[in-house]
């Protein structure tokens, strides 16, 4: 048993969307000022419509006067002002659900419809998250053995390259020794004891920075590198003896993701801790140009604030630990639902399945939501200004029309209905599956 009751991914969702449909967009807060000025002056209009029908014409009746002016009160009642944000939100939100995408509020709705920039991170989120060891060269050493030793380190780590590097060991029928005193350097790489020796696994440079001599393995790191491959080392007692090789190509779903967001007008950056072969590769299969490789998780969180402050509304995709900050920096941040527990609570939007084509459902939704919750409120204000004149009495001159308060109740309601109807839409939409969508 993972999870019982509330702790449930089914409960943890159900949380997730009451909250996201109780939440008020921002947008929200212009139909509340505009309701403050708007109640007042409706009360102001129907007192001077019941002495206009006083002073102008006289032989109409008290109960005419009367009437007209409970119109006025009637037909402009703001409901359909009120309606116009919350039921597109509600209606948005559950729709975004079915199609495995969750947003924390109404406000992350809004701000996803203003994103202009997507930063994707690579491994895990537009690859699919599994490397596959490829090459493993000895440099010192038995092989085997040092391998062993390696994924005995690895054991302790949940990045993916840890992964392949313990899928491996399994497949050739290593026993794992024990490992003691591991620490992890996030984006870096490991540190600890096994079998009694000193042993590190990471990048170069992580290496370097423990003083470890990386000149004899430079030569492969190289070409792993040029092959579009991730390549690390393994160091003993100071001393390179494995230079490592996985692969991990992009998903066909991350080509579709990246063209629908470049259709969508939106600028795509590849942000990786990865070297710059294999992220430079990776990129030139999804059509990114904007490539930053090599940068450790504070340096994703500073591009992200560069990004910011050049004006840029940003969304951030990634899915591991090293990817949190960013994910929590960013205008949205938007978590692979198969990612780690801390990327998914840093982030504003999460996506239950491991298709970064949900990111473009979200901005894509998000944006039709916008368009709905301005149109809504277009509409509950044109409404007004066109319903006020008439009820009270401004077709009654030339057309001898003056509505009754029951009519402009009908009317009223039916406004109201009408904005419910044009949020009810957005339950109908249809995600971009492919760029042509």
């Amino acid at each position: 048993v993972d999870a019982v009751g509330a702790a449930s991914t089914l409960a943890q969702i159900g949380r997730l969307l009451r909250a996201a449909q109780g939440a008020r967009a921002p947008i929200a807060q212009l139909a509340d000022r505009t309701s403050a000025v708007f109640v007042p002056t409706v009360l102001v209009l129907a007192t001077l419509t019941a002495v206009a029908w006083a002073v102008f014409d006289p032989a109409a009746s008290a109960g005419r006067a009367l009437a007209a002016a409970i119109t006025v009160l009637v037909v402009a009642c703001p409901c359909a002002m009120g309606l116009a944000i919350p039921t597109a939100v509600m209606v948005a939100t559950g729709r975004a659900a079915q199609l495995g995408v969750l947003f924390k509020g109404g406000d992350v709705l809004e701000r996803a419809a203003r994103v202009d920039t997507v930063v994707f991170d690579k491994t895990g989120t537009l690859t699919r998250g599994r490397p596959v060891l490829t090459d493993v060269l000895s440099l010192s050493g038995d092989e085997a053995a040092v391998l062993a030793r390696v994924a005995a380190l690895e054991a302790a780590s949940e990045h993916p390259l840890a992964s392949a590097v313990l899928a491996a060991a399994r497949a050739r029928g290593l026993a794992l020794p024990a490992a003691g005193s591991v620490q992890a350097t996030a984006g870096q790489g490991l540190s600890g004891s096994v079998e009694g020796r000193a042993l590190l696994v990471g990048t170069p440079a992580f290496l370097v920075e423990h003083g470890v001599d990386i000149t004899a393995a430079q030569a492969a790191l190289d070409a792993f590198e040029a092959a579009g491959k991730t390549a690390f080392l393994a160091a003993e007692e100071g001393r390179v003896t494995l230079v490592l090789a996985v692969a991990d190509p992009p998903s066909t779903e991350a080509a579709e993701a990246v063209a629908i967001l470049r259709r969508l007008g939106l600028e795509v950056h590849l942000l990786s801790g990865d070297a710059a072969g294999p992220t430079r590769a990776a990129a030139a299969t999804l059509g990114i140009t904007r490539v930053h490789a090599g940068v450790r998780p504070a340096g994703k969180l500073d591009e992200i604030d560069r990004l910011e402050r050049a004006g840029h509304v940003v969304a951030m995709v990634g899915d591991g630990i090293n990817d949190a900050p960013a994910l929590a920096r960013a205008s949205v941040g938007i978590a692979m639902g198969t990612g780690t527990d801390v990327a998914r609570h840093a982030a504003h939007v999460t996506l239950l399945v491991a298709d970064p084509r949900g990111a473009a459902t979200a901005l894509a939704l998000a944006r039709r939501s916008l368009r709905v919750m301005r149109g809504n409120l277009a509409w509950a204000l044109a409404y007004n200004v066109a319903a006020i004149p008439i009820a009270a009495g401004a077709l009654y001159p030339t057309f001898g029309i003056l509505p009754s308060p029951a009519l402009a109740s009908a009317a009223m309601a039916l406004s109201s209905l009408s904005v419910v109807a044009s949020s009810l839409r957005l339950g109908l939409y249809r995600p971009p599956l492919r760029a042509r969508d």
